[in-house]
């Protein structure tokens, strides 16, 4: 099969849609088929195109928000590039952007469309509208989500069962939908495959002692990833855990306001921001840690859980929606509800390294359940299935034509 995987965000790019394109795109080529991605690049004038992994990157120009960048222009170069593939089917990972260039691509060439929501945008709003115009910009998002998403697409896919509800119960959509979570690349996360001596020379740049007990966030530092709730845990802690300390990796335009609150409540010995790490090098982050802890609430699912129980680390997340298909309760992990229980949860493992261990285990056995093979069987199931779905009913169009078009000429 021949799949062309349309998405604004693409490595080097770190983010959860990134990573979830480009472990598809794994899984589909582990399983024998041509994947072709088109994505946004990062010169704004010219295109580029990776013939040996078959990655087109379009012009893009930045819009101020992190590192996005938002495709503006389409020559005709890439537009016959992609003509020469002979895409089977379109599988889109955005609604705007490049996701726009997907349905309109799709339309012109006669080629069924899947497309996969991954980000819940209604908690994103206040990045565009700054506080201002809350309800009506949520209202625009949910109208331009379900243009996309009921008008265009085939077949949708989500992540986790609160992306299901969110288009079943509130967004009242009514075709089929696929709960798919991500697949990763999970050998990629386990201690035995890492060079010890470099995990050794990171715990020693991060000044990390023996007795150390370590907790790791991963994401972006902002707003809605509720980092503020983590360090005032760890102010709450005191001596109860004394040698508990959180290493915050990641950027994000919040970073040195964090950073300042840490320095005003006295917590620069226990709180560390570490900053960007380039995705082949954070599954030596994740290896040194104890516990791995999230407060997001915005998650659709929460690649780095699924990560950090492949790095045989415990996960203690907030209790939603996005985390209750991954963490179970004293199995890999533990969910929270508010500040109070989830110091709690750390100090008992704080207290109990058997326990900690035994959950270790637990969790990468856990995480086995997010493989790339069952990635790919599950997007493909639907792709076969789109792509049968399509052939008959334009079978069925092209012969009422005929029957109309004879009738006439009878006439």
């Amino acid at each position: 099969m021949r799949i062309g995987l349309f998405t604004d965000s693409y490595p080097p790019f770190i983010n959860g849609v990134s990573t979830s394109v480009e472990m598809l795109k794994k899984a589909l080529e582990q399983k024998g088929h041509t994947v072709y991605v088109v994505t946004v690049g990062q010169n704004a004038l010219h295109y580029e195109y990776d013939e040996k992994e078959h990655v087109l990157k379009i012009p893009g120009m930045p819009i101020g928000i992190y590192d996005y960048r938002i495709s503006r222009i389409y020559p005709l170069k890439v537009i016959n590039q992609m003509k020469s593939w002979n895409l089977d089917i379109i599988h889109s990972h955005t609604e705007f952007g490049i996701g726009i260039f997907a349905r309109l691509f799709a339309k012109q060439e006669s080629i069924p469309l899947v497309h996969t929501y991954h980000t819940m945008y209604e908690d994103y709003t206040h990045y565009i509208t700054k506080g201002y115009f809350d309800k009506s910009s949520k209202k625009i998002v949910e109208y331009l989500t379900m243009f996309y998403c009921d008008k265009t697409a085939r077949e949708l896919i989500v992540p986790t069962e609160k992306t299901y509800r969110l288009f079943k119960e509130k967004y009242h959509y009514d075709k089929p939908i696929n709960v798919i979570p991500t697949g990763m690349d999970l050998e990629k996360f386990h201690q035995e495959n890492l060079d010890l001596k470099k995990l050794t020379a990171i715990r020693k740049q991060l000044k990390i002692k023996a007795t150390d007990f370590i907790i790791l966030f991963v994401g972006r530092i902002a707003e809605e990833k509720n980092i503020p709730f983590l360090i005032r845990v760890m102010k709450n802690l005191g001596k109860k855990a004394q040698n508990a300390k959180l290493y915050v990796v990641g950027d994000g335009p919040d970073k040195e306001k964090y950073e300042t609150l840490v320095q005003e409540e006295n917590l620069t010995d226990k709180v560390f921001f570490v900053g960007k790490i380039s995705f082949n090098e954070m599954a030596y982050y994740y290896n040194i840690a104890d516990l791995f802890v999230t407060a997001s609430t915005t998650e659709t699912q929460g690649l780095t859980v699924i990560e950090a129980m492949a790095s045989s680390v415990p996960v203690l997340a907030i209790d939603d929606e996005a985390f209750r298909m991954v963490v179970v309760d004293d199995l890999n992990g533990k969910l929270f509800k508010n500040e109070k229980e989830l110091e709690q949860d750390i100090i008992e493992f704080y207290k109990d390294r058997k326990k900690l261990e035994t959950m270790g285990i637990q969790a990468r056995n856990q995480a086995e359940h997010y493989s790339l093979a069952h990635f790919a069987e599950s997007a493909l199931e639907v792709y076969q299935r789109t792509i049968k779905e399509y052939k008959n009913r334009k079978n069925f169009t092209t012969t009422i034509f005929h029957f109309f078009k004879k009738g006439k000429e009878e006439k």
